[in-house]
């Protein structure tokens, strides 16, 4: 990359973006949808290189737009331009000042950093249906609890949560046709097998399988966000956390997994073990998660059908 290629840090929210151009030292705002953003990449010259701040979805039009006009894209998760902010000394947060700080950041590290590529139809309609259906479930959840005990709608409720029903059951229908027709029936079914893991947990996975390719299994589990983070310094030992950096409907559905698995025979025995140790729960339950989400990665890399793994508590 030359010296030359035009650098640009938008910060994203939902309604508008905060752009920052760092060879004209200019600053603008545009309104996030998709006219607006075509017309503003109109004026801008060939290949510039763009850092923009992930979402969970108000980027997603933003950088298929820019990518189609042949910019490259870098999609910086938040985490990441905190700790940058920290580094250098910032003690602003604003969205101008995150733009200039997203522009800093891609002057800088770009040679460590992976360019954007677009994902498959597949993951796509995968994530898009997943997330549909995490919303409709959180919804019918909510309605619950507040009508739960009110009388008076106690009819319409029913004919809510009904609908809400048949709606959830077309979406798990669509699911499962969205993996038949891309090719991924029988390996979801071998994910499947796994104990713990239903339909939807195999239909995440093989949609997170999709946005790959990856090196190895570490290098699935850091995208599903179960990796996990230790601050240490001298004899200072943090606490380890979770990076949390992929899709959150994927890691709940995992939780779900392992908490399944838990109660098998197959896992019990091992989720007991970590307990006994002085693991939390949650923590016990990440751990079995990230040994389901590795053995799932193996079975998708190899095509290999599953064998139920002989447990041990150590």
């Amino acid at each position: 990359m030359t010296t030359q290629t035009p650098i640009i840090g938008i910060d994203v929210a939902k309604d508008s973006l905060s752009l920052y151009r760092a060879d004209l030292d200019q600053y603008c705002t545009l309104d996030n949808d998709a006219r607006s953003i075509r017309a503003w990449l109109k004026t801008l010259p060939g290949d510039c290189a763009l850092a923009v701040e992930a979402t969970s979805t108000y980027h997603v039009q933003l950088v298929d737009l820019a990518h189609a006009r042949g910019h490259r894209l870098y999609v910086i998760d938040g985490y990441r331009l905190s700790n940058y902010r920290k580094g250098i000394g910032g003690r602003i947060k604003t969205d101008a000042s995150d733009a200039r700080l997203l522009a800093r950041y891609l002057a800088h590290e770009q040679a460590q950093l992976r360019v954007w590529q677009p994902a498959g139809k597949a993951y796509r309609l995968l994530q898009s249906l997943l997330r549909r259906r995490a919303t409709l479930i959180r919804s019918a959840t909510a309605l619950r609890q507040s009508f739960g005990h009110d009388t008076q709608f106690k009819v319409s409720m029913k004919a809510a949560l009904s609908s809400l029903k048949r709606l959830e059951q077309r979406l798990d229908q669509d699911i499962a046709q969205a993996l038949k027709d891309a090719g991924l029936a029988e390996q979801a079914k071998r994910c499947r097998a796994i104990e713990g893991i239903g339909p939807l947990t195999a239909a995440a996975l093989n949609m997170a399988f999709q946005r790959g390719p990856f090196r190895n299994s570490d290098a699935f589990i850091a995208f599903l966000g179960l990796d996990v983070r230790a601050k240490e310094s001298g004899r200072y030992s943090g606490r380890r956390k979770l990076s949390k950096q992929g899709d959150p409907e994927v890691r709940r559905l995992l939780h779900n997994a392992a908490m399944a698995a838990s109660r098998t025979k197959a896992w019990q025995k091992l989720y007991l073990g970590y307990l006994e140790r002085g693991l939390k729960k949650t923590e016990a339950l990440t751990i079995l998660a990230r040994k389901l989400a590795r053995i799932a990665f193996a079975l998708m890399k190899t095509q290999q059908p599953y064998r139920s793994p002989t447990c041990t508590a150590g």
